[in-house]
């Protein structure tokens, strides 16, 4: 959990108990579907949909089935990440990854089936106007699609064994990380009705807070715990993917991490004192230890 988000932590993991307690999806599917969405993590893309919401002044309440759609997707895209025609890992925060766990046709079953659940929940959210349903559902098929999310996993598994620019680097990056991060932000705009003014500030805070989380992340891949980030250390270079450690060394990518900080917070100017929480989670970012 994210230190001084706690509470939208724990809001997220009943909420998605709820969204998860279906008597009609046979198991293992929903065993495996349980197991990849509830089997630990430290929910920072529920917890941003919550936070937008709440420095805009929206009841949570309305945000619960996007901040779960957004974590389905999450949980989706990594259990399909691991599985051995790509990434081709044993283990995901500590624990044996879902295709380990259970079996490959299940796993990706289970991942299919997290992601239809999300657009599922959103088409069905009665609190919110249709209008609204329909631009959160635009707005996740946009940036978990062929051009978000989709697009960077295949830049990256093209890119193995590869030297990629840092030009190429920051495109995969802010399509697989970015791009679904920042519509984090903007489904709490979303929902609150914001002007054009403020979901475009939410926008490129995101984009930049997603591009320090990958930052951090590759830096963890070199200077972490291995215990405490739950996979082997240097597991990327050990898989030949280029990451901002290896394009740029370390001290570069660390300077890298703190412009981007820079860039977030300069976003949120017209936000005003407003900002502050979504100040505070990006300090934590970059912060981290896992």
């Amino acid at each position: 959990m994210i230190e001084g988000f706690e509470s939208f932590a724990e809001r997220i993991i009943q909420q998605l108990e709820l969204v998860l307690n279906q008597s009609d999806v046979p198991d293992p599917l929903l065993e495996a579907m349980r197991y990849g969405v509830l089997n630990g993590g430290k929910r920072i893309r529920p917890t941003l949909v919550y936070l937008s919401c709440d420095v805009l002044g929206t009841d949570l309440v309305l945000a619960d089935k996007a901040a779960c759609a957004i974590e389905l997707v999450h949980a989706y895209s990594l259990i399909h990440d691991d599985l051995p025609a790509m990434d081709n890992d044993d283990f995901r925060r500590g624990k044996p990854t879902c295709h380990i766990k259970f079996d490959e046709a299940t796993a990706i079953l289970a991942g299919d089936a997290l992601q239809t659940l999300a657009f599922e929940i959103l088409a069905g959210e009665t609190l919110l106007a249709a209008d609204t349903r329909l631009s959160l559902i635009s707005e996740l098929a946009r940036s978990a699609g062929a051009s978000g999310m989709i697009a960077g996993q295949v830049i990256d598994l093209s890119a193995e064994n590869e030297l990629i620019d840092a030009l190429g680097l920051e495109n995969m990056h802010r399509r697989k990380t970015g791009d679904l991060i920042s519509t984090c932000l903007k489904f709490g705009a979303i929902i609150a009705g914001a002007d054009l003014q403020t979901r475009e500030a939410m926008h490129q805070y995101g984009l930049a807070l997603g591009l320090a989380f990958q930052i951090k992340d590759d830096i963890l891949d070199v200077t972490g715990d291995e215990q405490t980030i739950g996979k082997p250390i240097g597991s990327d270079a050990g898989n030949e993917k280029s990451t901002f450690v290896s394009v740029h060394g370390l001290e570069e990518a660390t300077c890298k991490l703190n412009q981007r900080l820079v860039e977030a917070k300069a976003a949120l100017e017209p936000l005003g004192s407003r900002a502050k929480p979504l100040h505070k989670i990006a300090d934590f970012i970059i912060r981290r230890n896992l």
